[in-house]
């Protein structure tokens, strides 16, 4: 693709970037075929190759409207077109680059801009999450139905954990500890079970994604210089990898030495971070999985999150893993396509994410299946409101089959 991006911009760091990946989009439309809002909209600035028209108008020099705005915002960011791409093109960071620049030049709705500071507010702060999710819950008695907050049952975690040999640091999450907290219960009984000793670190408040995705781009780069220092003095004690439960937190960490490639005091610290990440799936599919077979052979359909299978491209060895283990994985329909969560995008695009949910609980549960098996908080918790059938984490029933 020809551009004509004008010199003050284009030697910037930045302008360089976007030039870079502009130019290696051929415009083929390969990546309409698999763009969620493409198919629910049929409008081609609902698609990636649209969307980069638009980015590439802006980067020119023509203004951005409210229009181009919500264009880009209705992007789920699922990076399923970079998975069908023939060309390679980055589209996520380009996306990143053209959102900021539509922010900046365009004036939301005041009442847009107060959802997105509320949620900033409320979302990238674990106790403050927690502190105004309990006050909701004891709403309840007095809310419709619908607004009910229904709370996990916390499994028991008094579990005694062993000293090993073999060390790593656990990232808790922002919202998971609450939501969820069996996952990061879960989570260090079965590697507790293989071998593997888990810290975690309270000072880890959040991985920095809200942030990010929320064009708060230098509030987020803040919060990855944060976890960077907090992180360095373990891993030159010897700890062996920072594990993500969850698979959007894990994309944003495995992405650290792209958002700090431009620093020059922590480039080289957010490479070494980034290539230390792993999705608690990798750390467990290198043991011997024997000892984690399940007693029962249970039927599941297996949700792959966009950030497990387009992100960090580990769904089929996931996948894989839970039949070694015993799981019996019923097949799902477009199973490449989003299920609408998308961090914040479930808020802030509504009705296009309940679109979303719908068409991927009617592939999931349309054989019988006797949970839902997923990789990603965000995930689990949109999908279970609406679901048939009981939402888990994978390692929440392998958890289960532990004495």
């Amino acid at each position: 693709m020809q551009t004509k991006i004008p010199a003050e911009f284009l030697n910037t760091y930045a302008g360089e970037k976007a030039n870079r990946i502009l130019r290696s989009c051929v415009h083929c439309g390969f990546c309409t075929a698999t763009c969620p809002t493409y198919q629910l909209l049929g409008d081609e600035l609902d698609s990636p190759r649209g969307r980069i028209y638009l980015i590439k108008q802006m980067l020119e020099g023509e203004v951005p409207t409210r229009k181009t705005l919500t264009h880009l915002d209705r992007c789920l960011t699922c990076r399923s077109c970079e998975s069908t791409c023939p060309s390679g093109v980055q589209y996520a960071q380009l996306l990143d680059i053209g959102r900021k620049i539509a922010e900046d030049n365009t004036q939301r709705p005041i009442f847009d801009r107060l959802k997105r500071q509320l949620l900033h507010w409320v979302l990238s702060k674990p106790a403050r999450f927690k502190l105004l999710y309990n006050f909701g819950r004891k709403l309840n008695p007095i809310l419709p139905a619908k607004f009910r907050i229904e709370p996990a049952k916390q499994q028991d975690e008094t579990f005694n954990t062993k000293k090993h040999v073999r060390k790593v640091l656990l990232l808790q999450g922002c919202v998971q500890p609450t939501l969820q907290p069996n996952i990061n219960i879960a989570t260090v009984k079965v590697l507790d079970h293989i071998g593997i000793e888990v810290t975690t670190l309270n000072e880890i408040e959040c991985c920095g994604a809200i942030s990010h995705h929320l064009n708060k781009h230098e509030q987020a780069q803040d919060t990855f210089r944060r976890n960077i220092d907090a992180w360095w003095p373990y891993i030159n004690d010897g700890y062996e990898a920072i594990v993500s439960n969850a698979s959007g937190c894990g994309i944003t960490l495995k992405e650290y030495a792209v958002y700090l490639e431009h620093d020059p005091d922590y480039a080289d610290k957010a490479k070494k971070i980034s290539n230390m990440v792993k999705d608690v799936s990798e750390i467990i599919s290198d043991r011997d999985l024997d000892r984690l077979k399940q007693t029962y052979h249970t039927k599941v359909a297996f949700h792959a999150p966009c950030t497990l299978q387009h992100g960090l491209r580990l769904a089929p060895r996931l996948e894989q893993m839970l039949l070694q283990l015993g799981f019996q994985l019923t097949p799902v329909t477009d199973s490449h396509l989003c299920c609408g969560s998308a961090g914040t995008y479930s808020i802030l695009q509504a009705k296009l994410s309940q679109q979303l949910k719908q068409q991927k609980l009617t592939n999931l549960t349309r054989e019988s299946p006797e949970y839902i098996l997923t990789a990603n908080i965000g995930c689990q918790h949109h999908l279970q409101q609406g679901s048939p059938v009981p939402v888990k984490h994978w390692i929440e029933l392998v958890a289960e089959n532990i004495n």
